[in-house]
């Protein structure tokens, strides 16, 4: 491509995140618009203050299932708002300009191949720890074109019952979201716990607030870092037995809990896999965290993928 920059977008549930991005993967200039209310045109106000005669496309990365023929989003649990919409082509229509969508997971995938954790590496897979899991496969320095819903992989068939519908999830185990739930499930039943100290309504309480409790040694808070490390180190086992890769690349707010939870998930995932894979793939974190998704959906543009 003549032109040299991209625009990046991440549409979170809050934020949407965007950027001019370089053909090198750099970040040139980057904002942030709230997505609460009305996000399609919260879009177009990213793209019109980042637009510039140098552009060569736009690409987004957002949480869904993604229609890449009709260049729009089929599931997204949170942002329903956006379902359906045709922002792809009205903005392709507008700018007059190449428009590229893609699930936030697989563009956070790329990113780290163009310029993170992964660009060393040819094939590995990204797992997105946080209020969900996500994932995005990495093959042969491609991305996959694949739905890659790690977090819905079962791992415990008479298990509980995910928001997708089905029994057993990872995502049910081993997310932000299931660390809460383990946490309170704990505290209802008369566990000891310096949360209940902390917020009176422990009902409320946040992952970040469990993983403080656990790093000044907490017990039941280390216990529910512990058992969502486990089922996280199942998942990545499978994904080891199964894709052989060079990498499994962690990112996301979890990660920071990565000497309790992520510690734990490796124990595991080495006892579970077979041991000549384990041993020859990686299990390391992403070098470009909350840009990752930015970077990749502007590195799609420029070698136009999907």
């Amino acid at each position: 491509m003549e032109n040299k920059y991209a625009i990046g977008i991440d549409i979170g549930g809050t934020n949407i995140r965007a950027a001019i991005v370089s053909d090198k993967g750099e970040i040139i200039k980057k904002i942030k618009e709230k997505s609460s209310g009305d996000i399609i045109h919260a879009i177009h106000k990213s793209v019109e203050n980042l637009f510039n005669e140098n552009i060569a496309g736009i690409g987004f990365a957002v949480a869904g299932l993604i229609d890449y023929q009709k260049g729009s989003v089929l599931i997204s649990p949170n942002l329903p708002s956006i379902e359906g919409e045709d922002f792809v082509n009205k903005l392709s229509a507008r700018f007059n300009l190449p428009v590229i969508i893609e699930n936030d997971a697989n563009a956070a995938a790329y990113g780290e191949l163009c310029a993170g954790a992964g660009r060393n590496y040819s094939d590995f897979v990204l797992l997105t720890l946080g209020t969900g899991i996500g994932g995005g496969i990495i093959y042969n320095k491609k991305l996959m074109n694949v739905s890659a819903e790690i977090g819905h992989m079962s791992i415990n068939s008479e298990g509980k019952k995910c928001l997708c519908g089905n029994y057993g999830c990872l995502e049910s185990y081993a997310s932000a979201r299931a660390i809460i739930s383990s946490a309170i499930a704990f505290l209802e039943n008369g566990r000891k716990s310096i949360l209940r100290d902390w917020n009176n309504n422990y009902k409320k309480i946040t992952a970040e607030e469990i993983f403080r409790a656990a790093k000044d040694g907490d017990l039941l808070s280390i216990e529910v870092f512990k058992n969502a490390g486990k089922f996280l180190g199942i998942g990545i086992s499978n994904i080891i037995n199964i894709l052989s890769p060079e990498a499994v690349i962690l990112t996301g707010g979890l990660t920071g809990a990565w000497d309790i939870y992520v510690k734990e998930a490796i124990t595991i995932a080495s006892e579970r896999a077979l041991t000549y894979l384990f041993k020859r793939t990686k299990i390391i974190k992403s070098e470009l965290t909350d840009d990752a998704g930015i970077i990749g959906a502007a590195g799609l543009v420029f070698n136009r993928q999907v």
